[in-house]
């Protein structure tokens, strides 16, 4: 059984999704599927990543797309390589 995320896996989950799908976006119905987050919980999280910068919004047709920023990729680089070292000596994010 595996346990709960925290608040930075799931950041990183929802930016690895944003990533994988490109200069395309990814729409909210598919971020809510790959982070396995519901609404209200990813909205939340949403509105902090396109504070941050980290997550841009695209708005059309009213349908949000979102799009990861350089930042976004600079910041889910260091996490990943954080992860790894820490996973390396046994220790959970």
């Amino acid at each position: 059984m595996t346990g709960y995320r925290t608040s930075m896996q799931i950041v990183g989950d929802l930016l690895s999704a944003a990533q994988q799908s490109g200069q395309e976006g990814i729409k909210t119905t598919s971020l809510i599927t790959k982070a396995n987050l519901p609404h209200s919980r990813l909205s939340k999280l949403l509105t902090n990543l396109t504070g941050s910068g980290l997550i841009n919004k695209i708005e059309f047709d009213g349908k949000n797309t979102y799009v990861i920023t350089p930042k976004g990729r600079q910041y889910l680089e260091s996490y990943l390589k954080f992860a790894d070292v820490a996973q390396s000596f046994g220790l959970e994010l």
